[in-house]
């Protein structure tokens, strides 16, 4: 059984929290995290990506990055820019995108569950992008990124968090994307112990987002574990550095979004010869719609061609060669597996890798994967300017996702795309204490 707590949040001052609260350190390159940090120099990306505060020649991954962003941190705390709750809390987090509201609680999951399969994992980790959040929460000695964890709904938990939500917030901005951020604090015992009990009777909770984030304060905890031993001092479960700072949605609110994908090249193929290969897995179909027209006073009727975005599972949009096209999976290239049955996979072992010979994806040079926010009009732009073809994906489902890891299998990487992304920053988690 889950065993999800509150903890000693601190927080931004409320009117910071807009200018600390930060995209994930992950969805930045170098040169982009400098630029926002520049931008806004109080964002939390200064301390999640501390090399800004270095020249392009100090490595990424040096020491003294990780120790400038331990100082940073610590100086942001004791110099009044966030505050720290006296007692254990929940919080609210909420986030509203294009009229769309998702409600999390804000919490800390024990590291156990996490070794012992009560939090289901559903992708790899690359060693390198693990090691990296190891050396920053070990110097910082804290938790600065929230992992994104999600379960089934509960009803209880659900109205609980409706009845905080009806207190003062604790923030409440609108960021420069458009996306609105809410938060709430519940520190009323009684509501702490109702949320807490009701976690302990669900079985399962899944990583949504943040798998480096997840896996590299777990390491973190075994190491102070051990350290620990080494003192001569129990490790019980009972520190801060035994549950890590998450975020936990029910699975109704979330929202995943296609993950596309566009190929560099044909593989030696004409776009004729290729739509003839595509043709033997697939039903193919120009994607366009009827227009009425009128010019000099005379009307008609006339086809154009349009972006395909996929409206249900086992369908995709191809780009290729200036033109749309809507690709039906056929059935016997199909699968109820929860691995083999997904769009990606289907992709993957019917086209990617027979036909433009993109075998490993994850270390191809030649596929690019593109995220929906994105967009249609971005993959058709990097095809029109770059050549190659372009995949448009229906999105994998919650359930989908939830399938694969109750079956304890990895799904293919890039498979899911999350939005809105939470904002790091307006909550941390400190492990030595």
């Amino acid at each position: 059984m889950a065993e999800i707590k509150p903890f000693f949040g601190i927080r931004p001052r409320t009117e910071l929290a807009p200018r600390i609260a930060a995209l994930p350190y992950d969805v930045y390159s170098r040169a982009e995290a400098k630029l926002e940090v520049e931008r806004e120099p109080m964002s939390f990306l200064r301390i999640d990506r501390a090399e800004t505060q270095f020249g392009d020649e100090v490595d990424v991954y040096a020491p003294e990055v990780y120790r400038k962003a331990h100082d940073l941190l610590w100086e942001m705390i004791s110099g009044g820019s966030f505050s720290r709750d006296a007692q254990a809390c929940y919080y609210i987090y909420e986030l509203e995108m294009e009229g769309r509201a998702q409600t999390g609680l804000v919490a800390c999951a024990a590291v156990d569950d996490y070794v012992n399969g009560v939090i289901m994992k559903h992708e790899n980790t690359r060693a390198e992008k693990e090691q990296d959040r190891i050396c920053h929460i070990d110097a910082c000695g804290a938790q600065t990124g929230p992992i994104f964890l999600a379960y089934r709904r509960n009803e209880v938990i659900s109205s609980c968090m409706q009845r905080a939500k009806q207190e003062t917030p604790i923030f409440d901005f609108v960021s420069e994307d458009g996306i609105a951020h809410r938060g709430w604090k519940i520190s009323d015992e009684t509501m702490i112990k109702t949320i807490r009990e009701a976690f302990a009777g669900i079985s399962q909770i899944y990583i949504a987002d943040g798998h480096h984030r997840a896996a590299s304060a777990v390491r973190v905890s075994l190491m102070r574990r051990e350290e620990a031993k080494k003192r001569g001092e129990m490790a019980d479960g009972s520190h801060e550095y035994d549950s890590f700072l998450s975020v936990l949605f029910a699975d109704d609110e979330l929202r995943i979004m296609d993950y596309n994908r566009v190929a560099a090249d044909l593989n030696g193929s004409t776009p004729a010869e290729f739509l003839e290969k595509i043709s033997s897995k697939c039903e193919v179909r120009e994607n366009s719609v009827m227009e009425h027209t009128c010019e000099g006073g005379i009307c008609r009727m006339e086809r154009r061609n349009v972006p395909c975005r996929p409206q249900e599972k086992g369908c995709m949009g191809m780009y290729l060669d200036g033109v749309w096209y809507e690709l039906r999976i056929k059935e016997q290239y199909r699968s109820d597996h929860p691995i083999d049955g997904l769009d990606v996979s289907v992709l993957q072992r019917e086209i990617l890798e027979p036909m433009l010979g993109i075998s490993d994806p994850t270390t191809d040079e030649r596929i690019h994967f593109v995220g929906g926010i994105r967009g249609l009009s971005d993959l058709q732009r990097r095809v029109d300017t770059y050549g190659g073809v372009a995949f448009a994906m229906y999105p994998t489902s919650m359930a989908e996702l939830f399938a694969v890891a109750d079956a304890h299998l990895l799904i293919p990487p890039k498979s899911t795309w999350f939005e809105p992304k939470l904002r790091s920053g307006l909550f941390i988690h400190a492990i030595d204490e």
